[in-house]
């Protein structure tokens, strides 16, 4: 479903369920404006078109006593397409790595790691992310405090820049 294809509506109701996935269609209807069974079918097409691709509880890493956050910048010796994917393919199994992101520049890849303690994270990080096929450097930056963690996108820059479209 492309933007185009988006009301108010079916903005409204991201940006709703993007900041509480947790309420009800009735509540959901009641705050875009519309009744519910209309309201569910608009999140299914939401659901189906790939909009919405999930609904997560937003866990307290640190209270469940994963005290460590760190950034790890990973350069390849390859950057083939082949190489690029099969590295992706191992982040997702490594169960530390939370978030895989490819990018351009110096290095091809940031990892968010979370571990319970420092040493957790040194035995992934030397025995299997740095000894990891084609990976040819890891450069790491422990995270000491977050200022920000807000998910999704700015629904509010979106309605203003469709505004300006209109």
């Amino acid at each position: 479903m492309p933007l185009a294809k988006l009301d108010p509506i079916d903005r409204q109701i991201l940006a709703e369920l993007q900041a509480d996935g947790r309420m009800t269609n009735v509540e959901l209807a009641r705050r875009v404006g519309i009744s519910a069974p209309p309201c569910l079918r608009r999140v299914r097409a939401l659901e189906e078109a790939g909009l919405i691709r999930g609904y997560h509880a937003d866990v307290d890493a640190r209270a469940l006593g994963f005290e460590v956050q760190v950034f790890a910048m990973v350069s390849l010796n390859r950057q083939a397409e082949s190489d690029l994917s099969a590295f992706e393919a191992q982040a997702r199994e490594w169960p530390l790595v939370r978030e895989c992101h490819m990018l351009n520049g110096e290095i091809d890849f940031i990892l968010k790691c979370v571990a319970p303690d420092l040493s957790t994270f040194q035995s992934f990080l030397t025995g299997q992310l740095t000894s990891a096929e084609n990976v040819a450097s890891v450069k790491t930056s422990l995270v000491i405090r977050g200022a920000k963690d807000e998910p999704g996108v700015p629904f509010d820059v979106l309605e203003d820049r469709l505004a300006v479209e209109a």
